[in-house]
């Protein structure tokens, strides 16, 4: 241990999606959940979604651990990816990064801070893989609704786990929901035991899909890049599109590839804002 009083910091994004990265490889860093939500809080913290941490791998370039901006943690993040995978890149000067998650290795490629491709891994779509609460045999779509039987608001939604759960809402217009009221509804559903990331897509082509998401333990957020994996491999499954398309989310677009190797290629811009040093006493910036 070197003692030292500061650790330092990156403020990043991906299409909106913000991030407080902090480097916790030159000497151990513990965030607490509390903690973490503390630096999300856009009040009186830094402010971000998702706080990012960070730490040696013996197997890959760096181990990522996710934080939510409500403390809870979560195995994999799209868009948090491309934005380390850019840092690694400009530290290492290699264009091929391997990123260690919960959810497994991630493999990335960076052409550029504006073409970073990430190999999501393969989607799974098993009822106890996702997880449900109970068995669907069929999860293109299960029996899931918002509203009267009758006249259901939201209905029937496709169901996939890309490293962490997601439920896609099909809907003809994204915008006539309102998701900041159901979304929360929805991810705390008693179907998903561990809460779901809740989307509702919206078939523009069959290569084109717009998207919007209530993020697990983030809410509302301008860009979720699991959920358009989600998105694309379900539309995909379902007929709805072609198993290449691009996704637009209200901070940007991100292209979606679902190959024949069954794996999810996500490609997309990362931004850095600013960066910083944190003071280890409280974990607010140093002055």
């Amino acid at each position: 241990m070197t003692g030292q009083t500061t650790i330092p910091f990156v403020k990043m994004n991906g299409l909106g999606n913000d991030f407080v990265v902090v480097d916790g490889r030159g000497e151990r860093v513990h965030i607490a959940a509390e903690e973490a939500k503390h630096l999300a809080d856009r009040t009186g913290g830094i402010g971000c979604d998702q706080v990012i941490v960070l730490e040696p791998s013996r197997s890959a370039d760096v181990r990522m651990r996710i934080l939510n901006a409500d403390g809870s943690e979560v195995s994999a993040c799209g868009n948090a990816t491309r934005c380390v995978a850019w840092l690694l890149a400009e530290e290492t000067g290699r264009a091929n990064v391997t990123i260690d998650t919960a959810a497994g290795a991630l493999f990335a490629r960076v052409g550029g801070i504006d073409t970073i491709t990430v190999d999501m891994g393969k989607p799974r779509f098993g009822w106890q893989d996702i997880p449900l609460a109970e068995p669907f045999h069929d999860t293109r779509q299960i029996e899931l609704q918002v509203g009267p039987i009758d006249r259901p608001v939201l209905h029937s939604p496709s169901v996939v786990n890309v490293g962490n759960p997601h439920a896609i809402f099909w809907v003809e217009d994204v915008e006539a929901i309102d998701l900041g009221r159901v979304g929360p509804l929805l991810e705390n559903h008693p179907i998903f035991p561990e809460r779901a990331n809740i989307s509702i897509a919206q078939i523009l082509s069959p290569t084109h899909i717009r998207l919007r998401t209530w993020e697990r333990g983030a809410g509302l957020t301008r860009a979720c890049g699991t959920a358009a994996c989600a998105a694309a491999v379900c539309a995909a499954r379902r007929k709805l599109t072609e198993r290449k398309v691009k996704v637009s989310l209200p901070g940007g677009d991100l292209v979606i590839e679902w190959t024949p190797e069954d794996r999810i290629m996500m490609t997309g811009p990362a931004e850095l804002e600013f960066k910083g040093q944190l003071r280890r006493d409280g974990l607010v910036p140093a002055a």
